[in-house]
């Protein structure tokens, strides 16, 4: 086995179930691997499947050489990003700001942090 299978935790995936109205049972899902999907007839047993399938699958992208997700836990964020806005929402966002004596950035910063 691949140095790269033992690097990653398939325990420190983030994990989701839920009920699917549309298929009658519980459906378990990954964010590091959004195309795969477990249905069984309770949470823990969707969970358990799907914690079993992401290991087969993360020992053969391993085994082929293909990059094996990092763990959203584990990835290293700068704190940073661009996000691409319209003028006129622009203009309204620094308006606010100013009215709230705020720098852009802290303001947009606080109404994110609220969600």
């Amino acid at each position: 086995m691949s140095a790269q299978v033992e690097a990653v935790h398939t325990d420190h995936y983030t994990y989701r179930v839920s009920w699917s109205v549309e298929d009658g049972e519980f459906v378990a899902t990954s964010l590091e691997l959004p195309s795969l999907s477990w249905l069984a007839s309770t949470q823990v047993k969707a969970l358990s499947g799907l914690r079993k399938l992401v290991d087969e699958v993360v020992a053969d992208l391993a085994a082929s050489d293909e990059p094996v997700p990092i763990p959203l836990a584990e990835r290293n964020y700068s704190g940073r990003f661009n996000v691409r806005i319209s003028p006129d929402l622009h203009r309204e966002l620094a308006i606010k700001a100013a009215d709230h004596h705020m720098s852009l950035n802290r303001f947009v910063s606080d109404r994110l942090a609220r969600d």
